[in-house]
């Protein structure tokens, strides 16, 4: 049983390296979102790292539409970078969970 255990708890460091390690690959995953004209373009990471944001002049004229663009395509943006975020890590974690009866978390 002892053994048993030790062999858990250093797959839980791997599974541990193995989720920081993705989440440094994921700094590196660029999600692109624009707004369904194309007049707003966002770029950022699956980590929700904004890396740009591309304006259309057309909308440098008007500020209360300028900021419902931002706000819808920036919330698009966020939630699909979450998506593959979340999907990533846990993939990672199910991957390098051990076998303990009744912690089925990931199914």
């Amino acid at each position: 049983m002892f053994g048993d255990l030790m062999g858990m708890m250093g797959k839980l460091k791997e599974t541990q390296k193995k989720v920081e390690e993705t989440k440094k690959r994921l700094d590196t995953v660029l999600i692109d979102e624009k707004s369904s004209d194309e007049k707003l373009k966002i770029t950022l990471t699956a980590n929700r790292t904004i890396k740009s944001i591309s304006i259309d002049e057309s909308l440098l004229q008007d500020k209360e539409e300028l900021e419902d663009y931002l706000i819808l395509t920036l919330n698009k943006a966020i939630e699909r970078a979450t998506q593959v975020n979340e999907a990533e890590l846990a993939a990672v974690a199910k991957d390098g969970m051990p076998n303990i009866p009744g912690m089925d978390m990931f199914k």
